[in-house]
């Protein structure tokens, strides 16, 4: 389609990529100091897995040692891929069926760069998709409890009808709760 906007327009071409050997401890410092939410876990240029901050929790959480753990037992493996000229809508859907917030992208079996959740976030707010989804109900909630919005008899996509944005962590959910004014997701409730 013609003016469709394609993972390609948004997302993040530099990523962080780490061996499965390293540490999770390595891993971590790196993803610190790059500022970044994941690595790129990596065979040689193969992408095999993604190790996300929530699969560092999970480690915490079970009291094991990042300084002696592998990448390898704590990614997330297989990792999701996703073409470069797929559209942004269809690829959006794959992560909220999948409930993941990145997806790998790649082209050519060439890893090219990650679409973030934040990615598609700020896709949405640009002008040029405002203009592509005019007729659209908007996504945000002003309200403290999930909005239930009409069925879209327009033909249009309805994948994100019923979603909205967490105030605090950015991320796509299907129920907010207002927390000292600000309407967060389960996962930012409890911080």
């Amino acid at each position: 389609m013609e003016g469709e906007v394609t993972v390609r327009d948004v997302m993040t071409r530099e990523y962080v990529g780490v061996s499965e050997s390293d540490t999770v401890l390595g891993a971590v410092q790196l993803m610190q100091s790059e500022g970044v939410g994941s690595v790129v876990v990596l065979r040689g240029s193969e992408p095999v897995g993604i190790m996300t901050e929530s699969d560092v929790l999970d480690l915490v959480a079970e009291e094991r040692d990042p300084a002696s753990t592998t990448v390898s037992e704590v990614m997330t493996s297989p990792v999701v891929t996703t073409g470069a000229d797929r559209s942004l809508a269809d690829a959006a859907g794959t992560m909220t069926h999948q409930e993941i917030r990145r997806i790998v992208v790649t082209e050519d079996e060439e890893l090219v760069g990650v679409l973030t959740e934040r990615d598609v976030i700020s896709a949405s707010t640009s002008p040029s998709s405002i203009n592509s989804h005019q007729g659209h109900e908007p996504t945000e909630t002003a309200g403290a409890t999930p909005v239930e919005r009409p069925a879209n008899t327009d033909g249009g996509d309805t994948e994100y009808a019923n979603q909205s944005i967490c105030e605090v962590c950015g991320s796509l959910t299907h129920a907010l709760t207002n927390v000292n004014g600000q309407l967060v997701c389960s996962d930012c409730r409890d911080f």
